[in-house]
């Protein structure tokens, strides 16, 4: 419930909060914690591509190259939220499958 980052996605690198100032979770348990929000950012990004070239070709009727080229280029802006959004799909992710336990909030 508590914010994950402290700062903009938008000015800067997205600074972490450590742990949630509601529920006090940890939100990077370990280090490499999110790699596997690389995979979700990949999947999101590749969709959106894919969405973004396939209305470009109906509506422009481009070439392919072209149509491709322009959709990266429109998604490129895109890319910081879809990173803030795959972490934080990471996170809920991860706590679903495998929740914080109550004792180990505060270990290492």
């Amino acid at each position: 419930m508590g914010r994950i980052f402290a700062s903009s996605i938008y000015f800067g690198f997205p600074k972490m909060q450590e742990r949630c100032g509601v529920c006090d979770l940890k939100f990077e348990r370990e280090p490499g914690y999110f790699l596997g929000a690389m995979y979700i950012s990949y999947a999101l990004a590749l969709a959106i591509i894919l969405v973004l070239a396939a209305l470009l070709w109906i509506v422009l009727r481009l070439s392919i190259m072209k149509t491709f080229f322009w959709a990266v280029v429109l998604f490129v802006p895109m890319a910081p939220a879809i990173t803030y959004l795959s972490r934080v799909m990471f996170i809920y992710l991860d706590q679903a499958i495998d929740p914080e336990k109550k004792d180990q909030k505060h270990s290492a």
